[in-house]
């Protein structure tokens, strides 16, 4: 009994380690959990996912740590804060950011925003969000067929959150709910040190950045290459 669990356990992880192996370049689009620089107006200085104590302890590289392959080298990545689409994403721009984004060709698009898109007050302004997610992820992935992660807000909001995962299915990626984790007040940067600002306070701290990262790893570990389109 135990040599069967422990050939299984081999095979599990084996398989886990081969599918870390063939993703080498990553594209993370977020807002200030994905990356925000300095701003001493705030009270922040760092240069990573906003409110991370250090850069290696935000999702974002703690991610690239979970999936390196059995040498243990790490995937590229290319981190870009979409702030800017989630508040216009009826009018935004988006050709410079595809031109970037497809050039990269990533293995996995991890999808990490919904937090500043402003409130979705109807059906109307929802499937629009929705229809603007899916688009700019298609363009992105063009002819590719790259592992699409979207993870639900932080801060849970059922219209944002449900025209997120409409966007997910829609480009056949794999949709991470982390509601749970933003009523966990243990989650919050303010919980782990004092921050003058309440909205940097707000934040996932590093045990909130390392449940983030812990659901997209295991959505990624557990995606299936013959779903997506």
């Amino acid at each position: 009994m135990k040599k069967t669990i422990m050939v299984a356990l081999a095979l599990l992880c084996a398989g886990w380690m081969a599918q870390a192996a063939g993703i080498q370049k990553i594209l993370f689009l977020g807002n200030s959990i994905t990356l925000h620089g300095p701003n001493k107006g705030i009270g922040w200085e760092g240069n990573w996912g906003m409110a991370a104590s250090a850069l290696d302890k935000d999702y974002v590289h703690l991610v690239a740590k979970g999936l390196s392959g059995p040498d243990g080298t790490k995937p590229k990545i290319l981190v870009k804060n979409i702030a800017s689409f989630e508040r216009q994403y009826g009018t935004y721009d988006s050709t410079d950011l595809v031109k970037e984004c497809a050039a990269f060709a990533p293995d996995l698009i991890v999808v990490a925003i919904g937090e500043n898109v402003p409130a979705l007050t109807n059906a109307t302004q929802q499937t629009l969000f929705a229809t603007k997610t899916a688009e700019l992820l298609t363009a992105i992935r063009a002819e590719r067929r790259p592992q699409i992660v979207v993870r639900s807000c932080f801060w849970a909001n059922a219209a944002k959150d449900g025209a997120l995962k409409t966007a997910c299915q829609e480009v056949g990626g794999r949709y991470v709910d982390i509601g749970a984790l933003g009523r966990d007040e243990a989650n919050y940067a303010r919980s782990e040190r004092e921050y003058t600002h309440k909205g940097v306070a707000a934040h996932p701290g590093d045990r909130g950045m390392q449940a983030i990262a812990d659901a997209i790893i295991k959505a990624v570990r557990e995606d299936s290459p013959a779903k997506r389109p």
